[in-house]
């Protein structure tokens, strides 16, 4: 299992980043305009249910749903490995790392079902 995930290493590298890209910077940014802005009315049209569902049933705005909640999982689950393995856990890093990675797999499938529901 091990040699598989290093062979896999630069992939699971370049989601982790992306992940880390969008849960640093885009879903702050949602949160902010969603959360604070268009409930004081500073973006009023931006919080609406109608203007939402419009940018999500598009092709590009389930693009931008779809990496807001699947890539994060890579970001997480390669944290989660590297933390296990900064806790000396290096004899099971074959079975930890399948299970993080397994897990931000599944999530992203399950991210891929509901985007594709909308």
């Amino acid at each position: 299992m091990r040699r598989v995930l290093l062979v896999l290493e630069p992939i699971i590298w370049g989601l982790f980043s992306a992940g880390m890209m969008v849960g640093g910077l885009l879903l702050p940014a949602w949160a902010f305009v969603m959360g604070v802005a268009g409930p004081l009315g500073i973006a009023p049209a931006a919080a609406s249910y109608d203007h939402f569902y419009a940018i999500a049933s598009h092709p590009l705005g389930r693009l931008v749903l779809l990496a807001a909640m699947a890539l994060p999982l890579w970001g997480g689950a390669h944290h989660l490995r590297h933390l296990w393995l900064d806790f000396g856990g290096l004899k099971s890093d074959g079975l930890v790392g399948a299970l993080c990675y397994g897990g931000a797999l599944v999530g992203s499938l399950l991210a891929i079902v509901a985007v594709a529901r909308l």
